[in-house]
This record gives C-alpha cells, sequence and structure tokens, in this order.
C-alpha cells in the first residue's frame, strides 16, 4: 500500500494502529520518518492542532500543521478545518513534559512535502489515481489526492451527463477514481468521465422497448433530456411540469448508434433526491493515453486526449 493516500485512509489500518499506539515504535517512526494518522481533537487557541496517540499526546505546531503555513500562503482555516478529521503526520521528537509525561511533536507539513516530492511531482497527464472528494462548489469538486493535499475537478469534467451541480454525484468523503487531466504551475486538474465507460458499454446496459429509470437534467423547448447512467443520456418527448432533478421512469422508443441517440418517452416523474452512489468504474488501468466516447463510425466524435508534460 502506497504511504501517499487520501487523509483518512491510513487511520485504521493495523500498522498505523499500532504504530501510533506504541511509544517505542513512535520513537522508531522519527528515524524512519514514516507518515501515520491520527485524528485531530483540539485546535488550541494558537492553533496548534493536537491528537490522541494512543494515550501519548501529539502536538502538531500551527507553523508544521499545512504546506503554506510557515510562509504565511496558507491561511489558519486550513489548520482550523481539521478539528475532528483524520490527520498525517511525521513524528519529529519524542519527549517528557514536567511532569514526565511522554509526548510527540508532530509535522503535517512535512508529510505533505515528501508526498509532493515523491509521488503528486511525478505524476502524468493521463495517470489514474485514487481521490477522496473533501468539499463541493457549483464549480467543481475539490478532492483530496495524497496527504490532504487537494485538486479539482470541473463540473464539466465529472461525466459525460450533465449535471447542475457536483452534488448531483458526489458527498463530502465518497472516495473515487480520477484520471490526471492537466498540471500547470503545479497545480493538477482531474477528470473522471473517461473512467466511466464509453456510450456503447453504457448503452448495452439498454434496450428498445424497456421501460427503466432516469433523472432529468435538462428540459428544453424540444424535448427533456434524461440521464441513463452518468455517462449516458437520452431526449424524451416533451411532457407538461416536468422539472430538472426528477426522478422519471423512461420507455426506450429507439437506440442509435451511428447517431450516438437514445429515444424516450417519460411515463412518470415524481420529486425524489436519493444521496449519489459510489461511481461504477469501466476502466481500471494505471494510466490512459486516450478515451474515445463515441461508437465507431459515429456522425460525432467526442475524444479525449491526454497529452504528454
Amino acid at each position: 500500500m502506497s504511504e501517499y493516500l487520501p487523509e483518512g485512509k491510513l487511520i485504521n489500518t493495523p500498522q498505523n494502529r499500532a504504530v501510533t499506539h506504541s511509544l517505542r515504535l513512535l520513537r522508531e517512526a522519527v528515524k524512519k520518518k514514516t507518515i501515520l494518522e491520527a485524528r485531530a481533537g483540539l485546535c488550541d487557541a494558537s492553533h496548534n492542532l493536537c491528537v490522541q496517540l494512543g494515550g501519548i499526546r501529539g502536538i502538531i505546531p500551527r507553523e508544521e500543521g499545512a504546506l503554506g503555513m510557515r510562509d504565511g500562503t496558507v491561511r489558519d482555516i486550513a489548520v482550523i478545518s481539521r478539528v475532528n478529521r483524520p490527520v498525517c503526520f511525521t513524528v519529529t521528537s519524542v519527549s517528557e513534559d514536567g511532569d514526565g509525561l511522554p509526548y510527540a511533536l508532530l509535522s503535517r507539513a512535512d508529510a505533505q512535502e515528501r508526498c509532493l516530492k515523491n509521488y503528486i511531482a511525478k505524476l502524468r497527464r493521463g495517470d489514474v489515481i485514487d481521490a477522496r472528494i473533501t468539499h463541493l462548489e457549483s464549480f467543481g469538486a475539490f478532492a483530496d489526492i495524497g496527504c490532504g493535499i487537494a485538486a479539482l475537478m470541473p463540473i464539466d469534467a465529472i461525466s459525460v451527463s450533465r449535471i447542475s451541480h457536483p452534488r448531483d454525484r458526489f458527498t463530502v468523503g465518497m472516495d473515487i477514481r480520477a484520471a490526471v487531466k492537466s498540471i500547470e504551475n503545479g497545480r493538477i486538474s482531474l477528470s473522471q468521465k473517461e473512467l466511466l465507460g464509453t456510450w456503447e458499454q453504457n448503452a448495452a446496459g439498454f434496450a428498445a422497448g424497456e421501460t427503466v429509470a432516469g433523472i432529468v437534467r435538462s428540459v428544453e423547448n424540444y424535448g427533456a433530456f434524461v440521464e441513463l447512467t452518468p455517462n449516458l443520456a437520452g431526449l424524451a418527448e416533451t411532457k407538461e411540469g416536468i422539472r430538472v432533478g426528477q426522478q422519471v421512469s423512461v420507455y426506450i422508443k429507439s437506440i442509435i448508434p451511428d447517431k450516438m441517440k437514445i429515444k424516450l418517452i417519460i411515463i412518470d416523474a415524481f420529486d425524489d433526491a436519493p444521496l449519489p452512489s459510489a461511481p461504477i468504474y469501466y476502466e481500471d488501468a494505471a494510466h490512459i493515453d486516450r478515451f474515445l466516447y463515441s461508437p465507431v463510425g459515429c456522425q460525432k466524435n467526442i475524444e479525449t486526449v491526454f497529452e504528454k508534460n
């Protein structure tokens, strides 16, 4: 297992629990620079993070709370927001306080610096990586790609089927896979739609004459676009009262691969807002050079090419 994981994925592993609950192993971790995790229980008035290491007090000084804290390029919210959440760190020293009780000084910034140097700096466009959703904005989803370092997935890169907000696909804390879309000035942009299957792969799960479930994603004067899967939508005939976000049952009139079209009839519609489910991925490779969504011979070409850095 890689040590450069999104925060929260390491905390309950047997190895992490063993080290964080042993004074002897914590001292060994100082020399090994082992990346560990524990939950931050308190941020004091000086913005030092306090974590519990199996009965041993752990302290992450403010300037060690995140990369950028030392030079002032990152605000204190980067530390405050970690309270009651898992944080990664390396152990810089183990000492005793005035009462003879052991405590450990920790550095989250050091863990992040090592992650940047040894993992993130080596990523290339088209690499497929693990990530964990940290927060959602109207323009996209932010995801932890290792040791609390965030990358942005723009809303149009989440799926082929259009959505009104990333909350339509993700919840905070959801584990996902994503392709590295671009690397500019050290900032990484992610994309997921290339992992969710081609038009043909998604359409293979449906047949003309079936009545299936869908979600209304767009309503136009010529019809409503209904999502059947995150990477597949069809056009339904206009029906009065249909609204974006509604759940619908639709009858499949026809599937036309050479035009990449699915014609639908809305049977029923109702208001419901189920939580997004975990993504289903069609691609499990560690790297992809290109993604052709369109069927071969289709009049329209939809393709992603991951250029080399």
